[in-house]
């Protein structure tokens, strides 16, 4: 017999996993704005490479933020 799944547990699992996409989006944004001008020059530290590094945090957080989501009953 097939066991039928669990909505609640279903739901709760797709929450983590797009959590967890946008988390390593995030940190991949962090991660070209800091390893990116370490490879070329540090001279080529610029503006940009700070909204890099703020937009990949906030996209960081709003990971956490979906998180909330997740249901318990």
């Amino acid at each position: 017999m097939k066991a039928a799944r669990d909505p609640l547990v279903t739901f709760n699992e797709r929450v983590k996993l797009l959590s967890s996409t946008i988390n390593a989006l995030g940190l991949g944004m962090v991660g070209f704005a800091v390893l990116r001008p370490l490879t070329d020059s540090i001279e080529n530290v610029s503006r940009e490479t700070g909204y890099w590094a703020v937009m990949g945090l906030v996209v960081h957080l709003l990971s956490h933020y979906i998180l909330r989501y997740l249901r318990k009953v």
